[in-house]
Parts: structure tokens; C-alpha cells; sequence
């Protein structure tokens, strides 16, 4: 369907008439008449070829007065002026625009021959349907998981856009393949399902791992975490501790070794410290690791334990190793007890994977993803400051060792400029503070500048995608979680129940 003509511009901002009796929305996709350049709709404004001074006047006279003041020949005086972006040459193989578009062409609607260049991965992630404006078109949209989970995915969006469905969408459609572990930190234990459609609905239900402190479903872990696991690097990004009580853990740390911590609180000698550091350690370690001390011993009465979970690390390592996605349910932690687990299994990560690159064995090894909600609460500016932990260490070196974060926040602002670009894709939802606009804008891969408008009008379940690797900045639309899974879920039950007539027959 044809949109309208190109009447005057620069290499970056189209401008096109609109035709009359046709829409144009910001957003929508256009495509050159000879089907060769692909444009993207930045902005919208009026156009007319009477004054200002005399539309002015004609508003008067029919607000005012009630006049007839039907305009002779209204749709070649009055129209709507669209700026357009170029996107994409379109041809065999896509490649960026460096032409001008024929002076005076038209443009049309793009339709789904004009998108083969759009192929399927060879690890393909899905992330929804292609979208023009607010149309959504028959074309899955994938990212090249291997690529992109290991060079990080920042997901930011204002509360209520879908970030919680958009890594439901992304979890389930990778939980069938071999070629990644995904460890999900869950603070609101959303993404099992428990008591609702969830990630135990996936037909490869059997590659999902869940643990958690309350009762777990049968065939589930329970949460429990050895005090003996802990070592003072954990805890950077985790406690705020002054240098003091730095060197007094270290100490500790060497002297007792893996009963560093039980030495502390039973008030064990080390050498040249304050006794009032000592006191303040011991209190916070008591805190954090909801111990409790009297006269007959130390207990434990959360997920840490002195005497059981010596292995819970190391099978979850070793699940995400081959290929697993394993859920920790975080909901009745603290803040802080929720970033101390992810440390533990985060560092032991990075640390098997750092070993499997030294002996060669790396490249026969899935990515490993971090999940990370909320995410300054790691990655922020104030937290980096004090110093960098192994969140922070990941964002900037993870992707050599095929180890990546995907982070999900309301305030993209609050992270460092240096770990944002480290960011290689960015699933943008709907963001309506402008500051926060403005820090994806300047980190994102593709040219984004042009694109705020856009961004703060995203509706629930829109999404535009920048990423190293797409070829453009691709607008879509995610699917509802909950229609995949019940649609996955009634399959199976037909199925079952055909196999049983089947097999009753």
C-alpha cells in the first residue's frame, strides 16, 4: 500500500508527504518504491500550504462564529509530514544505507518478501513477531543466543511494560537447548510457577532445576548453602565493609580457613585487631547469615547451615555446565542474602570457566547466563565506587570466557556508561523518564539518537531491539507468556491423550 513521497531531507531524516486517506504511525517500517532502502517513522508533524496567520484565522471563524470553512481542495492544502529514518538496504544480503533515496519516490508499507534477509540463527533465542508501528507482521524475530547471552543483554523498562514476561518468553524458549545454562535469581518467585503457568509447564520441563528454602515440589532442591562455601571475596558488593574489618576477614580467612566463619563468631583469637572490629564483624556475619549464638552452640536458621548444603554450589554449577536453567528462589531472602547466593554461584561459574579456557576445553561448553533483577543493586554507580565485585567483573571481561549477565532495571541511568556499553544488546521496553532514555540511547549499538520518541511510547509488550547482532534496531512485539505456555500445555495433554487412545486401540 502506498504511504507517500519523498519531497526533501538529508541523509538522516527523510521527509515524506503522507497521502491522504492513509496512516502513518511512529515506528512503522516503510519501504522505497523500488523495494531497495528500508525506513523506519521518528517523527510525525502537520503540514500545510496555507499560513499560519490565515489557518489562524479560519480556526477563528469556526470556533468563534460557527462559519463554514471547508477548505477547497482540503486534502492537497493540509497533510501530514513524516520524518523518516533510513534503516537498511535491502537486497541479497542487507548491508548499511549510504545513498540518498530517488528524489520524489514513494514509499509503501513493508510487507514479509521484503524481510527474508531475516534468517534464523543457528542458536536461535526467540524474542517475539517484527512490528511496524503498532502492526505486528507474521516474522519471528531470534537473536543468535551463543552471540549474545555471553556479550550481555541489559533488559530496561518503567515498571509494568513487561520485563517480567520478556524473560519468561526468553527463558522458555531456551530452556529445550544444550547450547546454555541460565541461572535466574528469582526475588519474587515468578518464574517456576509454583501456583500458576510457569517454566515447569515447558515441555523439557526435565531441564529445569528449582531451589528453594520453602517446601520444594517434588523433584526440586531445597535451598541450603555450607557456611564453609564462604570465602571474604564473596561478600564485595554484598557488605560495605571499612578496611579495617577487610583485613581482619582476610585474616581470619588465612588463620581458620574454611572455618573462618565459625571462628569469628565464636570469637576466636587472631592477632592485631581492635577487639571493637572484631565485635562489629562478628554481629554483621551473625545478621547476614541469620545465625543465632548461645551458650551451647551456633544455629542456623536460614539457608545457610554449618553442617548441610556442602554440595548445593557445586551441583548448581554443574547443572548450569550442562545445559540446565536453574531457578533459586530469593523471595524470602533479604537483599543482601540474595546477592551473597548469586556471588557464591557466580564466582564459582566464572571460576570453572576461567579454568576451562586454560586447558582448552571451553569451546564444548554452553554460555552461561546470569539473570540479575534490579540490577544496580550490583552494577551501580555508588556500588562500583566502593569497589568491584564479581558482577561488575563479569560485565567487563565475562564474554571472553562465554559467561554474560542479562540485567534487568527501571534505571538504566544509575549504571556506569563503561558497563552499559559493555552491554552488547539491549531489549528496550517502554521508558518514559527521559534521563533513562538518554543513558540507553548514548550505549546502544545502533544509531539510537533519533529514537526517543519512540522509546517513551512503547505500549506493554513493545520492544525495540539493539544489538550487535541484528542488522538494524528491530521494533517488535513480545508474545504473552502465559498463551505460550497454556498453548504448550494443552499440546501436550492431546498428545497424551492420543498416545493413550493409541495405545488403548
Amino acid at each position: 500500500m502506498l504511504k507517500g513521497q519523498i519531497i526533501s531531507g538529508d541523509f538522516g531524516n527523510i521527509i515524506v508527504r503522507q497521502k491522504a486517506g492513509r496512516e502513518i504511525e511512529l515506528g512503522e517500517l516503510l519501504v522505497s518504491e523500488d523495494g531497495r532502502m528500508l525506513f523506519e517513522v521518528v517523527d510525525l508533524r502537520f503540514g500545510s500550504q496555507i499560513s499560519e496567520q490565515n489557518r489562524e484565522l479560519i480556526s477563528g471563524m469556526d470556533l468563534e462564529e460557527n462559519a463554514d470553512t471547508e477548505l477547497f481542495e482540503k486534502e492537497l492544502r493540509n497533510y501530514t509530514i513524516a520524518v523518516l529514518k533510513p534503516v537498511i538496504r535491502i537486497g541479497e544480503k542487507a548491508s548499511l544505507v549510504k545513498t540518498l533515496p530517488v528524489f520524489l519516490s514513494k514509499v509503501r508499507e513493508v510487507k514479509e518478501e521484503d524481510l527474508k534477509f531475516l534468517t534464523k540463527p543457528k542458536n536461535p533465542l526467540f524474542l517475539g513477531k517484527l512490528r511496524s508501528g503498532s502492526k505486528v507482521m507474521n516474522v519471528d524475530i531470534f537473536l543468535d543466543a551463543a552471540k549474545a547471552l555471553s556479550h550481555h543483554i541489559l533488559i530496561p523498562a518503567t515498571t509494568g511494560r513487561g520485563k517480567s514476561n520478556l524473560t519468561m518468553v526468553m527463558l522458555w524458549g531456551q530452556l529445550d537447548k544444550d547450547y546454555c545454562g541460565v541461572l535466574v535469581l528469582d526475588p519474587h518467585d515468578e518464574y517456576f510457577g509454583r501456583h500458576k503457568l510457569g517454566l515447569k509447564d515447558h515441555p523439557k520441563s526435565e531441564n529445569l532445576v528449582y531451589y528453594t528454602m520453602r517446601s520444594p515440589p517434588p523433584g526440586q532442591r531445597t535451598l541450603k548453602i555450607n557456611v564453609e562455601q564462604i570465602k571474604p571475596n564473596h561478600f564485595n558488593g554484598v557488605v560495605e565493609w571499612s578496611q579495617a574489618q577487610h583485613e581482619a576477614l582476610a585474616a581470619y580467612h588465612k588463620k581458620y580457613k574454611e572455618k573462618w566463619v565459625e571462628a569469628i563468631i565464636k570469637e576466636r583469637p587472631v592477632d592485631n585487631f581492635n577487639e571493637a572490629t572484631l565485635s562489629v564483624i562478628k554481629r554483621r556475619m551473625l545478621s547476614l547469615l541469620d545465625l543465632e549464638l548461645d551458650s551451647s552452640g551456633v544455629y542456623c536458621k536460614g539457608i545457610f547451615d554449618f553442617s548441610a548444603g556442602e554440595t548445593t554450589i557445586r551441583d548448581i554449577v554443574n547443572e548450569l555446565i550442562k545445559g540446565k536453567t536453574v531457578v533459586i528462589d530469593t523471595s524470602y531472602l533479604s537483599g543482601a542474602v540474595e546477592i551473597l547466593v548469586g556471588s557464591l554461584i557466580t564466582t564459582e561459574v566464572f571460576s570453572k570457566y576461567k579454568h576451562f579456557k586454560a586447558t582448552g576445553e571451553l569451546k564444548d561448553k554452553p554460555v552461561i547466563s546470569i539473570v540479575l533483577e534490579e540490577a544496580p543493586r550490583v552494577l551501580g554507580k555508588e556500588v562500583l565506587e566502593k569497589g568491584s565485585n564479581i558482577f561488575s567483573t563479569i560485565a567487563r571481561e565475562g564474554r571472553k570466557f562465554k559467561v554474560g549477565l542479562t540485567a534487568i532495571t527501571q534505571l538504566p541511568s544509575l549504571i556506569p556508561r563503561q558497563i552499559l556499553a559493555n552491554m552488547n544488546t539491549k531489549i528496550i521496553l517502554g521508558l518514559e523518564m527521559a534521563p533513562e532514555r538518554n543513558a540507553i540511547i548514548e550505549s546502544a549499538s545502533q544509531d539510537l539518537t533519533e529514537a526517543s520518541k519512540s522509546i517513551a511510547s512503547l505500549d506493554i509488550g513493545e520492544a525495540i531491539i539493539s544489538s550487535n547482532f541484528v542488522k538494524f534496531a528491530t521494533p517488535i512485539k513480545i508474545p504473552l507468556f502465559e498463551e505460550m505456555a497454556k498453548s504448550a500445555k494443552d499440546k501436550k495433554l492431546e498428545e497424551n491423550s492420543f498416545e493413550g487412545v493409541k495405545l488403548g486401540g
